[in-house]
This record gives C-alpha cells, sequence and structure tokens, in this order.
C-alpha cells in the first residue's frame, strides 16, 4: 500500500479535512484522498458507505472549493475492506480555496499560503508576473532616458536583439512601458531616483561582530555592479609569480564568475511584493546569500541539484532584460555555471536551502585556493604558499599584499582585524617585508601609508 507523501492521504472518515487535502492537492499537482484507512495505511475496521455516500461528498467537495472542484471517487478493496479514493487533478486556474482559505501541499502536510503567496500563485496561474504590472504613481517622467540608452547600446553589441528608434519607442517594444505607462520592471530598471529595494552586505568575523556593513539602492543594473565591487573589495586574494621577468597572477578568494552569478539570481528572482531585504553576509571562509522569495513555480530542491532542472522566471520582463543585456544566458542555467565555476575550487562547496519567506545560498570551502599548475589545472591545496610562489613568501604575507592592492591606505589594525592577529604580528610582517623589497612606506610614520614594490624585489 502507499504512504503518505505529497500527492497520497489516509483519512479515517470523511470530513472537512479531506477537502482541505484535496484543495491543497489542486494547488500542487494534484493527488488522492484514501477514506477508510488510519495512518498506517490498514483498512478501518467500522468503515462503511451508504447508497448516496459517494454523490453526497462530490457535491460537499463542490460546494466547499472556490473554484469549485469535481473530484473523481473510486470503491476500492484493500485487504477485504471497502476504502473510498477521491481523487483530483493540479486545478488550471489557481489558487482553489477552502471556506476562503488556501492550501499547498508540502511533503505530506497541508501549507497554509500567506497573502504573498496567494498572489504569486495567482500570477502564475495566469502566465502573468508582478514586474509587468503598472508602477503605481510612477510614469515616464521617473525614468533616467541615459539609463535607458546604456541599455540600448548594451543590447544592440550583443546582437540578442536590435533596437532602434526612441528610448521610449523601445521600451514600448521590450513591453517595459504599454498602455497604462511605465510597469514595475520599468522603474526598477531604469529609475531616477532610488527604488527603495536595498541590498544589505556586510563583513563579519562572527555572527556578531560586523566589521564593515553597507546598504545598496539603485536601479538593478547599477546594484549587480556595486554589490561585485563591494564583494570583491572585502575578499582574499592570493599571488602566483612566476618567470622572468617576474608576472603576479591573482587568485581571489572566489570564483568570480560563479559570485555574480548568485547576485545576479539573487537580484533577479527576488520577490519584489516582500518588504525584505536582499542580505549578503561575507564570513572568513563562507559567504551566505539571502533573498526573498522562496523558489518560485514547481522547482524545488532536489531539482536544483541537478543540471536537467526547469525553472520559471518570477519576473519575467526583468530577467528578459538581463538575458538582452548578455548579463544571464538561457533561462535556469545558472546554477549549471556556478557549479561549473566552483569545480576549480577543490573544498568549495555550494549550499542552497528554503527558509521562512526566502532562499539562502551559501558558498564555503576549507582551504583558500593559493595557486595554479600548468594549463591552469588546479593543485592540490595546501597549508603554505604553493611550490612555484618565491621562497620566503608566506601566505600571510600574500594576503597582506592583497588588502594594499585593494586599499592602499589600509591600517595595520584593520589588516591585524581582518587576519585575526594582534597588530603587534601584523608590524613585524610589514618589516619583515619592508625588509625584503616587497613593500615600501611612504610618508611619515603617523600619516603615510604602505605602497606595494611593482618591482617585485624579492629576496
Amino acid at each position: 500500500m502507499k504512504i503518505e507523501n505529497l500527492h497520497t492521504e489516509f483519512k479515517s472518515s470523511f470530513n472537512d479535512a479531506v477537502v482541505e487535502t484535496l484543495s491543497a492537492f489542486a494547488n500542487t499537482k494534484g493527488g488522492e484522498v484514501y477514506v477508510g484507512l488510519d495512518d498506517k495505511g490498514l483498512p478501518i475496521a467500522n468503515f462503511s458507505t451508504g447508497k448516496e455516500t459517494v454523490q453526497n461528498w462530490i457535491n460537499e467537495i463542490k460546494n466547499k472549493t472556490q473554484p469549485s472542484i469535481i473530484a473523481d471517487i473510486e470503491p476500492l478493496i484493500v485487504k477485504g475492506k471497502e476504502v473510498i479514493c477521491i481523487a483530483v487533478n493540479e486545478f488550471p486556474v489557481k489558487p482553489v480555496a477552502f471556506k476562503g482559505r488556501y492550501y499547498k501541499r508540502v511533503n505530506n502536510s497541508n501549507h497554509q499560503l500567506s497573502a504573498i503567496e496567494i498572489t504569486n500563485m495567482s500570477l502564475q496561474s495566469l502566465q502573468l508576473s508582478w514586474d509587468s504590472y503598472p508602477a503605481h504613481g510612477k510614469s515616464l517622467e521617473n525614468l533616467d532616458p541615459r539609463k535607458v540608452t546604456v541599455f540600448m547600446e548594451k543590447v544592440n553589441a550583443t546582437g540578442r536583439f536590435k533596437l532602434e528608434g526612441s528610448w521610449l519607442e523601445n521600451l514600448q517594444k521590450l513591453k517595459l512601458v504599454g498602455t497604462e505607462g511605465i510597469t514595475n520592471a520599468a522603474w526598477l530598471l531604469f529609475a531616477k531616483e532610488t527604488t527603495g529595494y536595498n541590498v544589505h552586505l556586510g563583513r563579519f568575523k562572527t555572527p556578531s561582530m560586523i566589521i564593515d556593513d553597507k546598504m545598496l539602492n539603485g536601479t538593478l543594473f547599477e546594484v549587480v555592479e556595486e554589490t561585485m565591487r563591494y564583494l570583491i573589495g572585502q575578499i582574499k586574494v592570493a599571488f602566483e609569480i612566476t618567470g622572468m621577468p617576474t608576472q603576479r597572477t591573482e587568485i581571489f578568494e572566489y570564483p568570480l564568475p560563479a559570485l555574480r552569478e548568485i547576485v545576479l539570481n539573487a537580484i533577479i528572482h527576488r520577490d519584489y511584493m516582500s518588504p525584505v531585504d536582499i542580505q549578503v553576509k561575507i564570513f572568513d571562509n563562507k559567504i551566505t546569500f539571502y533573498n526573498p522569495g522562496t523558489l518560485y513555480g514547481n522547482l524545488t530542491i532536489d531539482a536544483l541539484k541537478k543540471d536537467n532542472y526547469q525553472a520559471n522566471a518570477r519576473n519575467k520582463l526583468i530577467a528578459e532584460a538581463f538575458y538582452l543585456t548578455g548579463d544571464i544566458e538561457k533561462y535556469g542555467s545558472g546554477f549549471i555555471r556556478i557549479r561549473k565555476e566552483l569545480k576549480g575550487y577543490p573544498t568549495m562547496k555550494m549550499e542552497f536551502e528554503e527558509i521562512p519567506n526566502g532562499f539562502l545560498s551559501t558558498v564555503s570551502y576549507e582551504k583558500q585556493k593559493t595557486g595554479l599548475i600548468e594549463d591552469n589545472v588546479v593543485d592540490n591545496v595546501v597549508d603554505n604558499v604553493v611550490d612555484n610562489v618565491v621562497d620566503n613568501v608566506v601566505e600571510k604575507e600574500q594576503q597582506i599584499i592583497g588588502f594594499m592592492l585593494k586599499n592602499e591606505k589600509i591600517t595595520a589594525k584593520k589588516i591585524a582585524l581582518a587576519l585575526t592577529l594582534t597588530e603587534r604580528t601584523v608590524q613585524r610582517y610589514l618589516k619583515g617585508m619592508q625588509e625584503k623589497g616587497m613593500i615600501v612606506r611612504l610618508g611619515t610614520d603617523r600619516s603615510g601609508f604602505w605602497k606595494v614594490n611593482d618591482t617585485n624585489k624579492i629576496s
């Protein structure tokens, strides 16, 4: 016999709980309720139905659901006992209500939908998206023609679409402006002023110790680039020094293309009906990305772990705009590209999960990648500097150089905090690096700063 799951439930008798479950099935992928079975799927000894029972059940199901569900009812014999199977298919126009409330099936139980989930399900059922609706209280005067022009130039450069004529004509062609005015998508992509949707970024030593934080608010294209600049400014960089004359190769703590894909995914697919900010937290060996809105459509966590998953766009016009500019490839391929990029970082992994009203992605590693070998094949990650890095250049010195290249006026105190070292230890590193010719001191002890020696005079 079957077990209770996403599509199956057992009930000892017919009651409102049966109708509630049928409505949840109709809002998900359909399913069957077996009436006359206990929780283990065994027949109830005293269960029986009368001559008019089946028709009464059909009428009750129809009267208590809106739009009305017409269920298929079939009698079965299980272990010599009569059982009634009530089946419904996924309803084409969702959501279906049971006595004014809305449910969907999650694993083997019913989950009551929130107001946002009800709206999303309705829009998806009608093949609409929130970003295609008129932006309330906004007009063409609220858009920046310069930003639209930059967008048009980028689209034409990719060759994925040809935009000619005025910027207004092109926005109309792309359905970003309609007869009722500008859409939510147009407002988010090309607004003159801030939109009210934030990306909150922070650098953490521990979950409660914040080293740095920043709030970004702007149009979506701008926020993507600003977020990437912040990430690059916060993550560590190792260096591989090879050849004569010497050449220095930067090896970022995380693969930048993978980080960009995660940022794009968060910004393009977030639920813009939620007031919650996108949140990016950078720790010593992991970065977490939270965006409001659970997985959209029928996509599941298990499906997302495979390379053949089918994705639906929550914000169709926004996704189309980023596709036309070449920022994303075909829909539903972002996580495939992320996994491909992470293969070059042996101990790095990506995990993701649905949490209340949102989606959380985490990229983490055990050991930082510090070097490359021929043909860009990744060498085994080691605790110290890789073999082809000049002798005496230890990992901490490379990290300090990385901080200086990103911020030439960074203080020893800030370096110490980032590396979890004492300031005295960092000063000792600096003195040693100066003696080796790796860095030079410019200005006075009080107001000067350290600078990486471009000639790479390393003894």
